[in-house]
């Protein structure tokens, strides 16, 4: 789920979405969040969020080591979504609340008890009134200038003492949470029954939530969105002072039931990773940008000309790796391209009954053979490459179907996005310091 920038995602790819789910600091210590599957304004800068602003506390008996904590991260395929939820506590006491884990976006914000429409029914909002650690930011903090403001309304009303920061953010199709930008206690649970506790965390109290992305399927079983991009109210970049400027999550099969847990792990891990440069795009600073030199097939490389996944001087293109995208978006030409080799290469009869919105499915009814499903591999900068398995992107779509799970950007303005269930399986690692991803498959759903 990417801000209102240029983005390949509509209703359209919201519905498909739906259809194929319904028929189918320091690096000695670091925050571990479960993973659940289900910013156009670039950002001043961060001094707003300095270390007065915050403050994180250990609550522990003696130990010798640090805490773990653990975010869980779970499939919302049972709710219908292709998201994927992460589990955290917000206020004092902790209210309970599940958020959709974004990469595409920078505000982390929750549906609040003065939400006035499409307010999440599949859980308890968050509710202020019951916290006595919530504090809405006077417009007049400099974090208010950290957010967008709404158009028809004024940035701060000077005949009041207590105007409040108001901040209204927009997402690609035209979604748009708007409500206070406000401080509160955020707490996890970590190893070893210990809890951690973060206080004056900065997030949106959202009371008017509308638009495909927040009122349709695929926000359903979130109570708001976690905020995981490059800019300064990232709940990562929040955080990264005290576990460093770094993150992992690992995002586990949504079609096995019941659904596994894995983790959003703030800070360093201990895998062995494979690594590729993030690159930046000062037009679109939010997302986590990487370079794709060449696509092969089967070890073959295609003949795609690079200039097709470069940032042009605009900002456009480019390829971006979003956990909140469930399909993955490819340049059109070089869609064009891939489809027609799978086309000629696959050893399955194509179904005789397609799912609209899908240019191959194949019928399955006699199983999978070994080699039957030609291997898709990705080469990006660095020499890395990301070979993700068949499994990623011929998705199950109906029954005795498997689809292509790969889309065109058709647009010039639009931007390439591995999307999370291409990511399934395995372990991503963003370096913010280092500038760099890494990846592995190894131990994904395993403690790093």
């Amino acid at each position: 789920m990417a801000p209102f920038i240029s983005s390949p995602l509509s209703l359209l790819t919201f519905l498909l979405l739906l259809l194929l789910l319904f028929l189918s600091s320091a690096a000695s210590h670091h925050l571990k969040l479960p993973l659940l599957h289900l910013n156009p304004y670039p950002p001043t800068p961060s001094d707003a969020l300095s270390a007065d602003n915050h403050r994180l506390s250990f609550l522990f008996s003696a130990s010798r080591k640090h805490p773990r904590p653990r975010l869980p991260v779970t499939s919302a395929a049972s709710f219908g979504s292709g998201q994927y939820l992460v589990s955290l506590h917000l206020g004092t006491p902790p209210q309970p609340l599940l958020l959709i884990a974004d990469t595409g976006s920078d505000l982390t914000w929750v549906s609040c008890s003065a939400c006035r429409r499409h307010c999440s029914p599949n859980s308890a909002p968050f509710r202020p009134r019951r916290s006595a650690t919530f504090c809405p930011h006077h417009c007049y903090n400099p974090a208010c200038n950290l957010v967008p403001h709404p158009k028809n309304s004024p940035h701060c009303n000077r005949t009041r003492l207590h105007s409040t920061c108001r901040y209204q953010y927009s997402y690609a199709d035209g979604s748009v949470t708007t409500g206070f930008f406000s401080t509160e206690t955020t707490s996890f649970n970590a190893t070893a029954g210990k809890i951690l506790k973060f206080q004056h965390f900065n997030f949106g109290c959202g009371f008017w939530n509308s638009g495909p992305s927040l009122s349709g399927p695929s926000f359903n079983g979130g109570d708001g969105v976690l905020g995981l991009g490059r800019g300064p109210i990232s709940f990562t970049s929040q955080l990264g002072r005290d576990f460093g400027h770094k993150f992992s999550y690992c995002l586990m099969d949504y079609t096995l039931s019941p659904p596994p847990t894995s983790y959003l792990l703030i800070g360093a891990g201990k895998s062995k990773l494979s690594y590729a440069p993030l690159l930046v795009n000062p037009l679109a600073p939010t997302f986590y940008y990487i370079k794709i030199e060449s696509v092969s097939i089967d070890d073959v490389k295609l003949r795609i000309t690079p200039s097709i996944w470069a940032i042009d001087e605009y900002g456009n293109g480019g390829t971006v790796v979003d956990s909140g995208t469930t399909l993955t978006f490819l340049p059109e030409p070089a869609y064009r391209t891939i489809l027609a080799v799978f086309e000629r290469l696959v050893k399955l009869p194509e179904s005789a009954n397609p799912v609209p919105g899908f240019d191959l499915c194949l019928n399955v009814s006699s199983g999978v053979p070994r080699a039957s499903l030609p291997q898709l591999s990705f080469k990006l900068g660095g020499g890395a490459v990301f070979k993700p398995p068949p499994r990623n992107y011929f998705l199950d779509a109906a029954e005795d179907v498997k689809c292509l799970g790969l889309q065109p950007v058709t647009t010039d303005s639009g931007f390439a996005v591995i999307g999370n269930l291409m990511q399934q399986g395995y372990t991503f690692e963003f370096d913010k310091d280092r500038s760099r991803l890494g990846f592995t498959r190894r131990g994904c759903s395993a403690p790093p």
